[in-house]
Formats: structure tokens, C-alpha cells, sequence
């Protein structure tokens, strides 16, 4: 995004003009930053040739989804609906993993139907799981081995998940053990060693203990993995101030690591390709003045990007329009939710804002509207795309009718 004539612009589109025709709050996504993100990550990790697989949470829009497939990318998904949203946005059963703690018989039973590339297995019962439903139905399965690595990744505690506290993943004990067993299974075949350390992880150190760890199990175990699944977590510049992973680094990590190894890369990015490709076009209703800040009220709320409420995340907020006027008073800016949480962002010195100004907050493609709800009996906002400098409407605003 660009200021031209102090006008903000996406992909040469005029945000004022988009906020006006389409009613806010508004999901705009950009098919040009995504492409960039996408070529920046394969062109990083070229040496490795990874099969990546595009964390379905983080966006679950079909229309996304297919337009990330045409970039050769599979999917990673975490639920039976993820699965089937990825399958709908025509990526290949071979190009998705299926990873998560708690997956159901239900959920298991889809994904040995649609003969996806690799379920990755969380727990010794999962496991046993698996393998009643692959001898039932006379199927081989492959199967991955999530291992939790003890990391720190130095990242938002509530998304850690490589620490030996978090729910993911097994210890290394209990890794070698169901290692064997799969191994001397009828109805397994031990395709995969998974791992995933957190998510928004800004240094490449977390990932080179990681590989360490790994090095030393893979060796214990005396066994070849075909794959391992080093899944994702690299974040993004929330902050705009130019801080982010040195992918190069990493890339030159992994290289050494597969010499040794020998086994295909999976990568799981979610934030790092849709994160700062979308932004959230929102309208102030009211200005209220308080003691010592004042209130902007939006018409976007926490039910409609729940991250802030959720983690305390930190979102650039912009004018649409620039100007050199400043506030005497702090702004925080706020939704119209009925709970203290539901806030944006508190900021000195930004610039005077009136009633019925647009703002745009930034960096949410990523945990966006896949965190959002209908609180408050709220419909969610409709979602655009640019592409090729035309704008198309990737998801309709919901409709109260809808929801009544």
C-alpha cells in the first residue's frame, strides 16, 4: 500500500473509492502481494525444492485457496472442513497433510477416503486410531509422527507449541516408541517425522535448535523418513520497522540437514504467504472524548478480527486520507462489542480524525476472517480481491436474514 496525493492505494486502486462502493467493514486482499510472498518463499528455499503446503487456517477462503493452488502449493489442514475446502479449491489428496491433536474417527475416515499424502499423528492413541480404521477398511495408511522438541520460539505464548508444556506433538521417548510399533504395523506406513515450534517466529535461531533436535532423534531412531515436515510459523513485520526472519539463513540450515538426511522438505507457511497481503477497511461511527484519550468507535469489531482481543496483537492502523493535523490526545481505537477487549489499538500523535473518516488496519489476511465470528449477532464483511487491478468479491457480507 501507498499514499499517492496522500490518497491510500492497493494495487493502484484508490482504498476511499473501494470503502464507498462496497460498504464497510471490508476484507481486501491483494492477489499481486500473495504472488510476491509466494516467489519470495520458494525462491529462499529453491535449493531444497519442498513440497509447501499452505497453512489452511490462517485463510480458508475457497477463491484464496484456489488461486494459492495455481502456484503449485498443497495444503496443510487441521479439521475434516479445512479438508474439504482445500479439496473444493481443487488441490491435489498428494499435496495435503492432515495435522492436529484431536481428529476425529469421522475426520480420519475422510482423509484415508480421499488418500491424502500424509496423516500426521499427535498421539500414541491417534495412532492406535488409525490403525483400527486402516484394518477395517483393508487400507495401508501413511502415517507422520509429530514430535515436540522441547523449542522455545521465542514467540506470543499462546502460540507456542513446541515447548514440552504445549498440547502438540510427543516427547522423544514416547517418539521412539511409537516408531517401532509403527514400523512392525500391517495397516501403518511411517512416511513422515513432523514438527511445528509456533507461529509469527521473527529469527531463525528456533529453527536451527529445532534441526538440531531432530538430527540427534532421527539417529536414535535409525530409521528414513521420506518426508520431514518442518512445518511453518515464519512471521511477518507487523510492526513495519523492517524486522523479519532471514529465510536465507534458514534455507542454508535445512540444506545442511537433508545432505545428512536425506528426505523431502515439507514447509507449512500460513502468515508468512496471506498475513500482510490483507487489510480491513473500517469507518469511524463516533469520536468520544475521554479523560485523558479519546474513543474512535469503528464499525469493524473483535468478532470481525478477534487477533488484538485474542493475543494483545499489534496492527498498524492508517488513514485513508493524510493529513499533517494532529491529535492533542491519544486515540484508541475501538469497536462496538459489548466487552473491553474489543480493541484495535491505543496510539499517541496520530494524525485528527473526524466522524465518518475510513481507516485501514493492516496486515490481517492471516487470522483474519478465519477467527471470525458472529458475535453479537453480527454478520461478517464481505471479502474482495484485487487482481490484475479489477476487484472481485470473494465472499458476500453476510446477510442478517442469514443469521435470524
Amino acid at each position: 500500500m501507498i499514499y499517492k496525493k496522500n490518497k491510500l492505494n492497493i494495487d493502484g486502486i484508490n482504498i476511499d473509492f473501494l470503502a464507498r462502493k462496497f460498504n464497510t467493514p471490508i476484507y481486501c486482499y491483494s492477489l499481486k502481494k500473495i504472488k510476491e510472498n509466494i516467489l519470495n518463499f520458494t525462491n529462499n528455499f529453491n535449493k531444497i525444492n519442498p513440497l509447501i503446503c499452505f497453512a489452511v487456517k490462517a485463510n480458508t477462503n475457497v477463491k484464496i485457496l484456489k488461486e494459492i493452488k495455481n502456484f503449485n502449493l498443497g495444503a496443510d489442514v487441521v479439521s475434516i472442513g479445512e479438508l474439504m475446502k482445500a479439496i473444493k479449491a481443487g488441490i491435489k489428496p498428494k499435496k495435503i497433510v492432515f495435522s492436529g491433536v484431536g481428529k476425529t474417527k469421522t475426520e480420519i475416515e475422510y482423509a484415508i477416503q480421499k488418500k491424502i499424502l500424509l496423516i500426521n499423528a499427535e498421539s500414541k492413541s491417534e495412532i492406535l486410531e488409525i490403525e483400527k480404521i486402516a484394518k477395517i477398511k483393508k487400507r495401508i495408511v501413511d502415517v507422520g509422527i509429530r514430535l515436540n522438541p522441547n523449542t522455545d520460539a521465542k514467540t506470543i505464548r499462546q502460540i507456542s507449541t513446541g515447548k514440552k508444556e504445549n498440547k502438540f506433538g510427543v516427547n522423544e521417548k514416547i517418539f521412539l516408541q511409537l516408531v517401532n510399533y509403527v514400523r512392525s504395523s500391517k495397516y501403518l506406513n511411517l512416511k513422515c517425522l513432523s514438527v511445528h515450534i509456533g507461529s509469527q517466529i521473527l529469527s531463525h535461531k528456533p529453527y536451527q535448535k529445532m534441526l538440531i533436535v531432530l538430527d540427534k532423534i532421527i539417529e536414535k531412531s535409525k530409521y528414513k523418513f521420506d518426508y520431514i515436515d518442518l512445518g511453518g510459523g515464519m512471521g511477518i513485520d507487523y510492526s513495519h520497522n523492517n524486522t523479519k526472519i532471514n529465510l536465507k539463513k534458514y534455507s542454508s540450515y535445512v540444506e545442511k540437514f537433508i545432505k545428512k538426511n536425506n528426505s523431502k522438505i515439507i514447509f507449512e507457511p500460513g502468515r508468512s504467504i496471506i498475513g500482510n497481503a490483507g487489510i480491513l477497511i473500517t469507518k469511524i461511527i463516533y469520536i468520544k472524548e475521554g479523560f485523558k484519550k479519546n474513543f474512535i468507535i469503528l464499525d469493524a469489531a473483535m468478532n470481525d478480527f478477534m487477533r488484538p482481543a485474542l493475543y494483545a496483537a499489534q496492527h498498524k492502523i492508517l488513514p485513508l486520507k493524510k493529513t499533517r493535523n494532529r491529535s492533542k490526545k491519544s486515540y484508541e481505537f475501538v469497536g462496538p462489542i459489548c466487552e473491553s477487549t474489543d480493541k484495535f489499538a491505543t496510539i499517541k500523535n496520530f494524525q485528527k480524525l473526524n466522524e465518518k473518516d475510513f481507516l485501514a488496519i493492516c496486515d490481517v489476511g492471516a487470522y483474519g476472517t478465519s477467527l471470525s465470528s458472529n458475535y453479537n449477532v453480527r454478520p461478517k464483511p464481505v471479502e474482495i480481491l484485487i487482481k490484475a487491478s479489477k476487484v472481485y468479491i470473494i465472499n458476500k457480507r453476510q446477510k442478517l436474514s442469514e443469521l435470524i
